[in-house]
């Protein structure tokens, strides 16, 4: 990894590997990595936000992989250095790809200009797809972009982590009668994806509706046109891990 060697400093000039992560996680601030990092020349290599992007396992810096750590933000400017797992597989469907026909009688010209996960987001749901996968045609677009969670607890393996108004961004959420359905969407594709990115929008809105908060991962890339949908649900909403895949399907949109 390109921050690996921030990453590294960074343990050293805290002492972080020192540190008893069966006991608690490590708290580091964004101040303390500007410190560590502000003689590095590259943005890459010092800018906080770069560095605590780490959506993926492979985007962990070295000593991260080795040490079996992943980061979670806890509120701003504040971080949690975790030992255990904090990714979730994103597999691959072995099924074969449905043909299903948009529910539009027109044919969308505009929403084929680009590659952004909005779009086709918007495409499928324009489409129905959205509805039919979930079996709710009373779903319709509520939630988009960036908000500030409330304050939440959860339990990653034993220890506590409390959360306070952290950012988190849903690429679209739809509610129905009786459920709210979240979507963390790509425009590329991914075998793994942090669990923060579904959990910490699912916590979010639980705490607002006493409605049923489902948790999708949208696919869809420029060079097919295959719409794949994962349904995730957490069977325990105190428990990071308790992450579960539900439902998988991939489609094709005929138009």
């Amino acid at each position: 990894m390109a921050n690996s060697k921030s990453w590294l400093k960074i343990c050293n000039d805290y002492k972080i590997l020192k540190h008893d992560f069966n006991k608690a996680p490590f708290l580091l601030s964004a101040k303390q990595i500007k410190n560590s990092c502000q003689k590095f020349k590259e943005t890459s290599e010092k800018e906080v936000r770069i560095l605590c992007k780490q959506d993926t396992r492979e985007e962990r810096p070295n000593v991260f992989v080795d040490n079996n750590l992943f980061l979670l933000p806890i509120k701003n400017g504040f971080y949690n250095i975790i030992r255990g797992e904090g990714y979730v597989n994103i597999s691959g469907i072995n099924k074969r790809t449905k043909i299903y026909s948009s529910k539009l009688d027109f044919v969308l010209e505009t929403s084929k200009i680009g590659n952004s996960e909005m779009q086709h987001l918007d495409y499928a749901y324009a489409s129905s797809l959205i509805r039919t996968f979930m079996n709710d045609t009373s779903l319709v677009l509520t939630i988009r972009g960036r908000k500030y969670t409330p304050s939440f607890s959860f339990n990653v393996n034993k220890q506590k982590i409390n959360v306070n108004s952290v950012q988190t961004e849903v690429d679209a959420g739809y509610e129905g009668k009786e459920q709210v359905v979240l979507i963390e969407a790509k425009s590329f594709a991914t075998t793994n994806v942090i669990i923060r990115q579904l959990f910490y929008p699912y916590r979010q809105w639980q705490e607002i509706t006493k409605k049923k908060v489902i948790a999708l991962f949208f696919e869809k890339t420029i060079k097919n046109n295959v719409y794949s949908i994962w349904q995730f649900e957490f069977t325990n909403p105190n428990d990071y891990n308790s992450i579960r895949l539900v439902h998988c399907e991939k489609f094709e949109i005929v138009e």
